[in-house]
């Protein structure tokens, strides 16, 4: 997930318009078989016609072999942060293999490697990627199981080299350490996709303890050093671990032991995360049955890595992330990927929304569950515009994105999140709750493919839900609703004959259409199929308009939504400092409404770190003077304008605008206080 939005560091999550949309399209049946003739309606270019089976088509080739079982043995050094690892890996060739490729951490270098009989083994490692290529002594026939012991080492201090660019997804140092599976910091094969069982030896120096999921046995001390050991008996992603100095607090909550270890500064978090997540543990037992772990532990670790990651059997959480607040949505995710990874995982990489789909509305459930209604229907609005923001590329080919990128995380994590929301109420509760928990049951400590997960849903559901995955896994797009309609006076009440049109041609699915009337509205079911669909609805009282999907149950495309997705491309590309890129997309959202306070905020944010303080004075004026939504936009712009009078000499000016910031009373992300302090003190911008 992308590093600041898995953190919530922005000061409102913004989120989508339709960017240059590929919408895939069922096509046509031909003589010579079936095929998908896929469109580019919206630009009218057709693309290349492919294989019916389109998962074929995305799916990137597996490994050519399945690792089952490590025996990883590894010293740490956290004074010059450097890492000695051993590892006994037990393999199966799916084909006929003369070598194999394991991925290695760029920091970490080989230094022997051998085969079962000890014989030795040469391999090289492919350009400067993370590949290792290791030729073996003899052919291994397809089936056949083999053992090497590979041996490496080297130095893990920074994010330089990680195998995703500037994330450091581990770290070795005297202050703590932390290593991801991510991070490739052992050999591995079919990353995310190749569960193992395993064994872990790892030594330390003395007064240093490793924390992991697994099986924990009692540590070892000898000669200055301490070994710990873990097992893990069903196939998993073992390998994710921290290297800490001091003792958890151990939370107890809902019949739950959740041992937290947090850093002294925030020392005072621990109670409220432990406590959240035995509750979460629980509520998510409830609705998905029994997870790969339950009291696990949690693991602070430094804002350089990811906000956060959920291992097998432990949860890490950056110092940002965690706040001085509960950041609920963000604890939730990772603890429903004790389940969506740690119980069950996807088969391939085509196959990831399974993984993060799944952790992100179960999430949404969570916020339902303490929420109600009101919460769920804001994050899933929210996720809907996360969802279109990147739509070019369909959620089985999130595969070939970069990971944690914020492309990945709207391919996979928002659109499959709304995906499984549009199915739950296609569905119904019971039965959509009740495949989530047969699904979990039937593949517990397996790998799973798309198909597996919609045999299922159709097996509870008694329902073909193939055109369903085609439209919304498999395609890219979504609707952009309109309708026509007549009233006609009938005996008894009134007669609406109409039309609802939209843009996709293969649009297939049930569309709530409420009436308003003097009265109480009445809401019906209509099936949409295709660009237009007739419909007939009768009501006893006048009626005064109807509203399309007025309890936003599909994911669809408006003005408003295409303003904020404007907007939040806008916010990524400013975050990348591609600032010519982060204005074109705010111009996008203007042109959309010109009186968006928030977009003529991000304008002035833009201009105020390219100091071009008259632009930015302008952008936050129009903010101030436009529909202040949100409402934050104001207090905030009146900071800003504050710091470019002190930065250009005016303090009179400066004073002013901060004291019409703090009589807004809004303290947003702490505006009040800022504006306080800058009373006190000018403003001086950094270098």
């Amino acid at each position: 997930m992308d590093v600041k939005e898995r953190a919530g560091m922005t000061l409102e999550r913004i989120g989508p318009i339709k960017l240059i949309a590929v919408i895939l399209a069922v096509g046509m049946l031909l003589s010579a078989g079936t095929l998908l003739a896929q469109y580019q309606e919206q630009q009218g270019t057709p693309t290349s016609i492919i294989p019916d089976d389109f998962s074929e088509a995305i799916e990137e080739p597996q490994a050519p072999i399945t690792i089952q079982h490590y025996v990883l043995e590894a010293e740490f050094f956290p004074q010059t942060h450097e890492l000695k690892g051993k590892a006994q890996i037990r393999f199966q060739a799916r084909e006929n293999v003369s070598s194999i490729e394991l991925q290695l951490n760029n920091n970490l270098f080989p230094t022997n490697m051998a085969d079962e009989t000890g014989a030795t083994l040469s391999g090289r490692r492919v350009g400067g990627s993370l590949e290792i290529d290791i030729s073996l002594n003899e052919m291994l026939r397809s089936d056949e199981v083999a053992t090497i012991t590979f041996e490496y080492e080297g130095v893990l201090a920074d994010a330089q080299y990680s195998p995703v660019d500037g994330v450091q997804l581990a770290y070795i140092g005297e202050e703590g350490s932390y290593l991801l599976y991510p991070a490739r910091w052992f050999p591995v094969s079919g990353y995310t996709t190749n569960r193992y069982t395993a064994e872990l030896h790892l030594k330390v120096p003395e007064g240093y303890v490793v924390v992991s999921g697994g099986d924990a046995q009692a540590p070892v001390t000898a000669e200055g050093s301490v070994q710990y050991s873990f097992a893990f008996p069903e196939p998993q992603f073992a390998g994710s671990i921290a290297i800490v100095r001091s003792s958890p607090e151990v939370v107890a909550s809902d019949g739950r032991s959740m041992p937290v270890y947090f850093s002294p500064e925030r020392q005072a978090m621990a109670q409220v995360y432990g406590e959240a997540a035995g509750k979460m543990v629980n509520f998510f037992s409830s609705k998905f049955g029994p997870p790969a772990a339950a009291d696990f532990p949690i693991v602070e670790i430094d804002d350089n890595s990811l906000g956060g990651y959920a291992g097998s059997g432990i949860i890490f959480l950056s110092s940002r992330a965690i706040g001085t607040e509960l950041n609920a949505r963000l604890l939730a995710q990772e603890v429903a990927q004790q389940w969506w990874r740690g119980l069950v995982s996807p088969a391939t990489r085509s196959d990831a929304w399974l993984d993060h789909g799944l952790a992100t509305y179960s999430e949404a459930l969570y916020l339902e569950n303490v929420g109600g209604k009101p919460a769920l229907e804001s994050r899933m609005q929210e996720m809907s515009i996360d969802a279109l923001t990147y739509d070019t590329v369909p959620v089985r080919g999130a595969g070939r994105l970069t990971e944690f990128s914020p492309e990945y995380k709207s391919v996979a994590y928002d659109k499959p999140g709304v995906v499984l929301h549009m199915l739950r109420w296609f569905l119904e509760d019971e039965k959509f709750f009740q495949a989530l928990q047969a699904y979990a049951s039937r593949f517990a400590y397996q790998a799973a493919t798309t198909e597996d997960f919609r045999k299922v849903l159709q097996e509870i559901s008694s329902q073909d839900l193939g055109p369903f995955f085609i439209q919304w896994m498999d395609s890219t797009g979504a609707s952009d609703f309109q309708a026509d309609y007549i009233v006609y006076r009938i005996k008894d009440g009134y007669k609406l004959v109409g039309e609802v049109k939209q843009d996709r041609d293969v649009f297939s699915m049930p569309v709530e259409i409420q009436v308003e009337t003097v009265g109480e509205p009445s809401t019906e079911r209509v099936l949409v199929t295709g660009k237009s669909t007739e419909f007939t609805i009768t009501t006893k009282e006048r009626p005064r308009k109807i509203v399309l999907d007025p309890n936003h149950r599909i994911l669809k495309l408006n003005d408003e939504i295409r303003l904020k997705i404007a907007i939040t491309r806008g916010e990524h590309a400013a975050q990348r400092r591609d600032y010519q890129a982060a204005l074109e997309e705010y111009q996008k959202a203007l042109d959309q409404d010109r009186i968006s306070s928030l977009a003529h905020y991000r304008v002035g944010e833009v201009f105020f770190l390219m100091r071009n303080y008259q632009s930015a004075a302008n952008a936050f004026r129009q903010a101030i003077n436009g529909d202040l939504e949100p409402a934050w936009a104001e207090v905030w712009s009146h900071i800003y304008l504050g710091k470019i009078f002190d930065i250009t000499g005016q303090r009179d000016r400066a004073i002013n605008e901060y004291q019409q910031a703090i009589r807004t009373n809004d303290n947003t992300q702490g505006a009040v206080d800022e504006a306080n302090t800058y009373l006190k003190e000018p403003y001086v911008r950094g270098g």
